[in-house]
């Protein structure tokens, strides 16, 4: 699986876990949503371990970019919120920042 595959399923796990405990406390949600959230973020963490990097804060540090744009996309698509030029703008820029900690060459 490539990097970005895993990343982007991390997001995923990470994002939907969060909202977990979002939808909880400030949407007066079940408290039953804390279960499969917990379990989602645990899926996260799983899944970050499994990026062929051999430094934990350099893939944490990639998967940031990563993060963000899917968390845009949670705006759009979830939330139903259209993401502004800001959103777009700064998701790009963090994105050729994640990848430049990802593939920039080591020496």
């Amino acid at each position: 699986m490539t990097s970005f595959a895993i990343y982007a399923l991390a997001a995923l796990a990470e994002i939907g876990g969060c909202f977990a405990f979002w939808a909880w406390w400030r949407m007066g949600r079940s408290v039953w949503l804390l279960a499969p959230g917990m379990a989602s973020l645990a899926l996260f963490a799983w899944l970050l371990t499994l990026t062929p990097s051999e430094a934990a804060g350099r893939a944490y540090a990639a998967y940031g970019g990563v993060y963000i744009l899917s968390s845009i996309l949670w705006l759009w698509i979830v939330e139903s919120r259209m993401p502004d030029r800001w959103d777009i703008s700064g998701t790009a820029i963090c994105l050729a920042g994640a990848a430049l900690i990802l593939f920039g060459p080591r020496g």
